[in-house]
């Protein structure tokens, strides 16, 4: 009779902590997704800007039109993505695209007096530093998901249960961590 009574103690000992551990997995990967949607919601306000930023450099640099439909062309892909690999990649090519777009205007010193365009590139310096700050944030809450999944004896539980390690957004050229700079020129506000 004792037998049964620690018998049932271990059982429900385990089922405790198999409920412990899954609400602790749900709880990360909920941190997970909610990191990712700020990720999002930065990336979302580059995306606005591009095409404000397009529309300035058009109208001084006519002849950078195959520039300018690269930037958009690589907006539109960036748009598209789904989850952290996809959107790594494009967002690669997009910094690439915007730095090309920049190098642009870096050619007409018209454009970097515009006061437009400062204000826009104030912005999109605002949003890389909110990104940045976001992917942070993304990268950590990826790391204690994929920490709590896959430490012996949770691995067992976590994949047990579906749970799977989330996709760090990761930054691979050194380019796209620094701010896009522009140079206003000497004697301008900025």
């Amino acid at each position: 009779m004792n037998g049964v009574y620690v018998l049932s103690g271990l059982v429900l000992l385990l089922l405790v902590w198999i409920v412990f551990v899954f609400n602790r997995l749900v709880f990360h990967r909920n941190r997970m997704r909610e990191g990712w949607s700020g990720v999002e919601v930065q990336l979302k306000r580059r995306h606005d800007l591009i095409p404000r930023l397009v529309d300035v450099v058009s109208a001084y640099g006519h002849h950078e039109r195959s520039t300018l439909e690269g930037v958009m062309e690589k907006r539109a892909g960036a748009l598209a993505a789904k989850g952290a690999d996809e959107a790594a990649d494009a967002e690669r090519g997009l910094g690439e695209g915007v730095g090309a777009l920049i190098a642009v205007a870096e050619d007409y010193p018209d454009i970097k007096a515009d006061a437009l365009f400062r204000d826009l590139m104030d912005e999109l310096v605002g949003t890389e530093d909110e990104l940045q700050y976001a992917r942070r944030y993304y990268n950590g809450a990826v790391r204690e998901l994929n920490n709590a999944a896959g430490v012996f004896p949770a691995n067992l539980v976590a994949r047990l249960l579906g749970f799977h390690e989330g996709k760090f957004f990761e930054v691979e050229k050194a380019i796209e961590r620094e701010v896009p700079k522009v140079s206003l020129g000497a004697g301008q506000g900025g």
